[in-house]
């Protein structure tokens, strides 16, 4: 069974190996990826839980997605409480849980997939990640009948927020939340990401442009949807260089801006 363990642990943190450890307890079988994300960037956490889920995994695939900035309640938590597990179990056989925190469900909302609440304890621990969720996140790739509670009402789930850095891979390459194929390829376009303006040239496809030139494009990005047809995001590629440099780096949820063609002179 391949399980996917999205958090903001960081890269090579103790937190992921333990986690994987109590995992590879409840369901021994499993094959473990880990993929890092921005510390409580739920946005990045939905983006690349979407991205794994609804792209054709093998059947019986399960996506655990793990970004809790406890942000529910700004007020002081009893037992370490913090914001509730919830996922789907989707057609084909794949599964997603994950803590129900910012926009780390707003991909699949936007997808049209009905969402439910995980039978979990919420508090309990300050790392509920190894010490609480384990046991849920095996009890839906088991397809136990309990795994999951009441329906998680869409109004609760916020809208992907547009125009936004979703995820930054590591060639610094922006992926963004702008829909494809936005302007006509072939066209210099001024963008905007943070506070930082550059030109770049709209195209159909990320190397067709010489190296040293920014591109807007349609990258890698998106998923098949259920009634046919597709989603496919944009991305910022710097050819033989990094995006993210070219913008200061900019964090995830930054808001990113197509503005008008440059002035010729």
């Amino acid at each position: 069974m391949l399980v996917h363990v999205i958090a903001d642990f960081g890269v090579g943190d103790l937190a992921f190996a333990e986690v994987a450890q109590r995992l590879k307890r409840h369901l021994p079988d499993a094959e473990l990826v880990l993929t890092a994300v921005p510390p409580f960037a739920t946005l990045a956490a939905g983006f690349v839980s979407a991205q794994l889920a609804l792209n054709r995994p093998p059947p019986g695939t399960l996506v655990f997605h793990n970004v809790a900035p406890r942000r529910d309640d700004e007020g002081p938590r009893v037992d370490n409480a913090g914001e509730r597990l919830a996922g789907v179990c989707l057609d084909d056989g794949v599964s997603v849980v994950g803590v129900h925190a910012g926009y780390a469900f707003s991909f699949f909302k936007h997808a049209g997939v009905g969402l439910r609440f995980v039978r979990s304890d919420a508090a309990g621990s300050q790392f509920r990640s190894r010490d609480v969720f384990p046991a849920a996140v095996a009890a839906v790739a088991r397809g136990d009948p309990d795994a999951f509670g009441a329906a998680l009402p869409p109004s609760e789930v916020p809208d992907v927020p547009e125009g936004r850095v979703a995820y930054v891979d590591g060639f610094g390459n922006l992926k963004t939340t702008l829909l494809a194929p936005g302007a006509a390829a072939g066209t210099r376009v001024r963008v905007r990401v943070g506070g930082k303006t550059q030109v770049a040239l709209a195209t159909g496809g990320s190397f067709a442009v010489p190296v040293g030139t920014l591109a807007l494009a349609p990258g890698s990005s998106g998923w098949p949807l259920r009634g046919g047809g597709e989603v496919r995001f944009l991305e910022l590629f710097l050819r033989g260089g990094s995006a993210a440099a070219a913008f200061n780096q900019p964090a995830i949820g930054a808001p990113v801006e197509v503005l008008d063609a440059p002035q010729l002179t």
